[in-house]
């Protein structure tokens, strides 16, 4: 077996990536999964009187060399897919969920956690916490099911995990094949940087000219600028076609059988376990505990986000028929219209906020204020990575090793779409500890050529700051146990610390210090930059509305039974919703990776509109004291919630941070509905 994969010996103790070749996965995954094998079926066979130090601690280190080799396979599998990566992630997916089911259903670790959980009142808090989510995880796996239920329970762990891995890889298929050649007549009213981008996207494919990739840091300014409404169809079709079976992989990308089948297995599964649906068992750990209290949120906010959806509908209605378009104002329609109103009522133009919006220009405002926030330094690393792309950085406060932090920032074939925070490596204290090795993957779009600077759009520097508001849930970590650590925490409390990072890059403070001209060094003018945050909230009715649609369907689909027919019953609810026909959801369902690809955002994709609630009274905190890099806050922030993970209940987290809960309005106002 390449040790490598386990035992890292690159720089700053990362992987060797240069090192790894995917025939050394499947040797490796034999080897490492019989281990934790051996290492779960120890404790739980041992015949010693269970304790918390032969029990519970000796489970959080079983499956390290596992945890270890997964990390990377599944890093590379999303970040640089291949057909062989492809292929072992469908023979790995089965087997670790057999695996799973093994441990996690295990009667004996069952008997050895609930034994420990029943004096834990003497333990440690943090032990404490552990076994008290070590027997909550085995109870909700179905460790306490018998005869005919726990194999039933196993079968649909099994053939959820193929189900889910055929999903996210039907989507890869399709995002990754499709190409939209731009004839260059149809190039009216794009930018200049688009084009080049687009022209980049071509040469990458080896072909000629420019094309529409399916990568949203292209499509979405494509259907931003692009004046050919017929262009503009054919590409908006492509982009919700995705894993319809109509996109570019055709029918063996249908995504929607799968999709029932995941529904109606998780329905058994929660049936199985003597909940009314998946809704009420998925919800019941989170913060907001009941189904009823999300609908209740999003009911709020959908009635706010309709009625200012609506009135921006019919204005830029007005301006379609300005154009001599007598027709309906259609999806592939609105980004258009939207961004000439912005421009018109704003002033502000894409094309001319881009130059000052470069990658490094905007890396330079996330450091500095990680910097001034929570005194972290990042310095350079040079290490043999993934892609020639993937840079790092190696995080310091006061001489002290924090983390390493890695960047994956730019669209390539092979990469799944989206952005997203992972980790190589979280923060524990067992033995003699360990930094989080963190990630964040976005999917920008490359420069044109080698050396030249990356342009942002304003939605991409936001996404910027929002991924490495994860990171710095890891970068702050300071707990014992890895089960714990980081982002570990309640779904609907983990977009907290992302979405509160997004308010500094709004902040004039900031971007007249790091958005600056590429290539003169000039600032982002005042106008331009007041201009620009007032235009954030210019087209909040489209932004909220396709969030929302994608949230409420998602919770209706885990509500009561399964529905045969998925695009059928998603037509219902929009219908029930009186949805605008314009704005459709932002996540289909032959494409709701969040929802379909695995269970963690499975009746959970309401956690950002929950979060948003947290984060606007967050920040609120810091403008309460006078200086939103009030370090006294800045403090309170980290010791009570960024340094915790999921050490204590996400509630408990957040009144030691704010004192009380907040309210709805705070969101409201912050998105300009009210």
């Amino acid at each position: 077996m390449n040790p490598e994969l386990t035992r890292w010996t690159g720089p700053q103790g990362l992987p060797r990536f240069d090192l790894i070749g995917d025939s050394d996965f499947a040797p490796a995954f034999d080897r490492e999964l019989a281990a934790a094998s051996a290492a779960m079926e120890a404790i739980a066979a041992n015949p010693d009187p269970a304790d918390f130090a032969n029990t519970v601690a000796a489970m959080e280190t079983a499956e390290d060399g596992l945890n270890r080799l997964l990390s990377i396979f599944y890093t590379l599998s999303s970040t640089d897919s291949n057909p062989a990566r492809e292929a072992l992630q469908r023979d790995f997916a089965p087997r670790l969920a057999a695996y799973n089911s093994r441990t996690s259903m295990d009667p004996r670790l069952y008997a050895r956690v609930s034994t420990v959980a029943a004096s834990a009142q003497d333990l440690a808090p943090e032990d404490r916490r552990i076994t008290e989510l070590a027997l909550r995880d085995l109870t909700r796996s179905g460790a306490g099911l018998q005869g005919a239920d726990r194999d039933r329970m196993a079968a649909i762990r099994a053939r959820m995990a193929v189900l889910t891995t055929d999903f996210s890889q039907n989507v890869l298929a399709d995002e990754r094949d499709y190409v939209l050649p731009v004839p260059d007549h149809g190039l009216g009213g794009l930018p200049d940087w688009l084009v080049r981008a687009m022209r980049a996207a071509a040469r990458e494919r080896g072909l000629a000219g420019q094309v529409v990739t399916l990568n949203r840091s292209l499509i979405v300014p494509f259907l931003e600028h692009a004046e050919e409404r017929t262009l503009r169809e054919v590409a908006f079709r492509a982009w919700t076609a995705r894993g319809s079976g109509q996109g570019a992989g055709g029918t063996a990308t249908d995504n929607l059988p799968l999709a029932a089948e995941i529904l109606a297995l998780r329905h058994e599964r929660a049936r199985l376990l003597g909940y009314e649906d998946f809704a009420t068992f998925k919800l019941q750990p989170e913060m907001a505990t009941t189904p009823d209290r999300v609908q209740d949120l999003l009911g709020q906010v959908w009635r706010a986000a309709r009625a200012r959806a609506a009135e921006d509908e019919a204005a830029l209605t007005a301006m379609l028929r300005d154009d001599g378009v007598n027709g309906a104002l259609e999806p592939w329609d609105w980004r258009l219209y939207a961004q000439r109103r912005r421009r018109r009522e704003h002033d502000v133009d894409a094309a001319t906020v881009g130059p000052y919006l470069t990658l490094e220009a905007m890396l330079g405002a996330v450091f500095d204020v990680a910097g001034r926030l929570f005194g972290l330094e990042f310095q350079p690393v040079d290490a043999p990575l993934w892609s020639a792309d993937v840079r790092a950085w190696k995080v310091t406060r006061e001489g002290r090793l924090m983390a390493i932090f890695l960047g994956d920032y730019f669209a390539r074939p092979g990469k799944r779409s989206g952005a997203w925070c992972s980790s190589l490596q979280v923060q524990h204290r067992i033995g003699s500890g360990q930094r989080a090795i963190v990630v964040n993957v976005c999917n920008f779009t490359p420069p044109e050529e080698a050396g030249a600077p990356a342009f942002l759009s304003w939605d991409d520097a936001h996404t910027l700051f929002h991924e490495f508001g994860h990171a710095t849930h890891h970068i702050l970590s300071e707990v014992t146990w890895p089960s714990i650590s980081g982002t570990s925490v309640a779904q609907d409390f983990v977009e907290l610390p992302s979405q509160l990072y997004e308010h500094w890059l709004e902040q004039p403070e900031v971007l007249d210090a790091h958005a600056r001209h590429h290539e003169t060094g000039e600032p982002l003018p005042a106008g331009l930059r007041d201009r620009l945050l007032a235009a954030d909230r210019a087209d909040a009715g489209f932004s909220t509305t396709e969030y929302l649609e994608s949230a409420l369907v998602d919770l209706a689909f885990h509500r009561g039974a399964p529905p045969d027919d998925v695009m059928a019953r998603q037509a219902e609810l929009l219908a029930g919703l009186q949805a605008p026909d314009p704005i459709p959801m932002r996540h289909a369902t032959p494409h709701f990776a969040h929802v379909f690809a695995g269970d963690s955002y499975a009746s959970g994709y309401y956690s950002y509109l929950w979060s948003e609630v947290m984060d606007a009274d967050a920040f609120a905190a810091f403008q309460e004291a006078g200086d939103i890099f009030d370090r006294h806050t800045a403090r309170k922030l980290e010791r009570t919630i960024l340094s915790k993970g999921g050490s204590a209940p996400a509630d408990r987290l957040w009144l030691d941070f704010r004192d009380r809960m907040p309210g709805v309005d705070a969101l409201l106002r912050g998105r300009g509905l009210i």
